[in-house]
């Protein structure tokens, strides 16, 4: 067994992390290898250094540092918002009647209204250092773009986003929030791109999907010199800067004596999940703590519970390398579910590898079950919350029924990764009670399983 590590020896004054952890370093079965889509090896850096940054190339490809130094212009930065509040949802837990006691790291207390930020800032700085002109990125509901904004802004990067139609369509406060930023904000499929226009004539009048914005992103970022492309999620890169939203929740749990014994996050691509139960999954891993840890996806894109653990493509246009992860076809495009930023057809290749090997489990909700607990929360807690935190909401309230059943006093913590003040119109349709649930059959995610590469 690995020496436990003394967090307290990485925190600065403002207990803000001094260190990012690697949870890939405790893990006993790595996590695959990205592989070229041409040849099927193992990529790289040398081959991955067109599309990311040098120093971003060094932390996708490293499994065996565990802590890696917050560079110092960063962690200024972080001082603006972070440490983010860890709340007793006590509100809550008298409304529900629980003996359950229910925490919440909450993430929306910066301007982009999320978790993005931690990355974003990470992502922007090592460019800016790179001396690059400027990146491009795709944004689901807006959460990344609107972060990636922020951070390019305070850096003087340029930045080209592509906006899942749907969102762009749904969402254009956020929209707008970027471009006040300084950010080009492009729907996609877009007709600006040799991918846009293949997927459109493809797929006409399509909604989009995070794949396709992502075929479209890195497109632009290999035909323009001086900019890469960055990703929100599901990269172990974006996994290691969430790992902040962990260590301080552990920070603060430890402070007053409390041992989570659920731990839930809503997964899309990964980030805020990965982040949140990294130093936790560190100890289960390490052998020196146990916790259940539960993964929250719709049941529109249900890549972990119905998805196949193999080798796919990471975007709907088949340029970008292959990735082992849980997935349900990069050819698949989910229905408009309003919580944009959980409609990746994949799941991180960290993630993935610890729910393959029984580390953690998954469930996927329907979304107007995930509104109904939005509501509530929002009555008694007085925060609005994201259509994606929704997700860790609902299942945090029904483990916290169970526990009322059950009579168990059990301590439960979940991710709220950011607020809903841009998401009304989701809102408008779950209260004017046209909101949907789709969920996919089995026949429509075996067609796209069926596209899955065969390596």
């Amino acid at each position: 067994m690995k020496e436990k590590i003394p967090y307290k020896i990485y925190l600065d004054e403002t207990e803000i992390p001094k260190y990012w952890y690697n949870v890939r370093a405790d893990m006993k079965t790595k996590p695959a290898p990205l592989l070229n889509p041409g040849t099927h090896q193992p990529l790289t850096a040398e081959d991955l250094a067109p599309i990311f940054c040098e120093e971003l190339i060094k932390q996708e490809l490293d499994n065996d540092t565990a802590y890696v130094e917050i560079p110092q212009e960063i962690r200024d930065f972080y001082k603006m918002y972070r440490p983010s509040p860890l709340v007793r949802a006590y509100c809550l837990e008298e409304k529900l009647g629980t003996p359950a006691k229910i925490y919440y790291k909450f993430e929306g207390n910066n301007t982009s209204g999320s978790h993005k930020l931690n990355s974003a800032i990470a992502q922007a700085y090592y460019a800016k250092n790179q001396g690059l002109k400027g990146v491009t990125t795709e944004t689901g509901a807006g959460q990344w773009g609107t972060a990636l904004s922020m951070a390019c802004a305070y850096l003087g990067l340029d930045l080209k986003v592509f906006m899942v139609k749907v969102s762009y369509e749904q969402k254009p406060f956020r929209r707008e929030v970027m471009r006040t930023y300084g950010a080009s904000v492009t729907p996609s499929p877009s007709e600006t791109t040799e991918i846009g226009r293949a997927i459109l004539k493809e797929h006409p009048g399509t909604t989009g999907s995070l794949g396709c914005a992502i075929s479209e992103a890195v497109e632009v970022a290999t035909k323009n010199e001086g900019y890469r492309y960055v990703l929100g999620s599901v990269l172990n890169q974006v996994l290691l800067h969430q790992s902040i939203i962990g260590l301080e929740t552990k920070t603060a749990l430890d402070k007053y004596g409390v041992k989570p014994d659920i731990i839930i996050g809503c997964a899309g691509g990964g980030s805020n999940l990965g982040g949140l139960i990294a130093p936790f999954m560190g100890e289960k891993l390490r052998g020196e703590n146990d916790y259940r840890i539960i993964a929250v996806e719709p049941a529109s894109c249900p890549s972990f519970t119905r998805g196949t653990f193999a080798y796919d493509f990471c975007d709907t246009g088949r340029i970008c390398p292959l990735a082992k992860m849980y997935t349900i076809g990069s050819n698949y495009i989910p229905a408009p579910n309003h919580a944009g930023g959980l409609r990746f057809h994949g799941m991180s290749t960290v993630l993935s590898q610890l729910y393959h090997d029984g580390y953690m489990e998954a469930v996927a909700v329907p979304q107007t079950k995930v509104f109904e607990a939005a509501e509530m929360f929002a009555r008694v807690e007085g925060i609005l919350p994201a259509p994606e935190s929704s997700h860790a909401i609902r299942v945090a309230i029904d483990e916290a029924l169970k526990c009322k059943e059950t009579g168990e006093e059990k301590n439960i913590v979940f991710g709220l990764t950011g607020t809903g003040y841009f998401d009304m119109v989701a809102y408008e349709k779950f209260n004017d009670g046209v909101m949907d649930d789709y969920i996919p059959t089995d026949e429509e995610l075996a067609e796209s399983i069926k596209t899955l590469p065969q390596v």
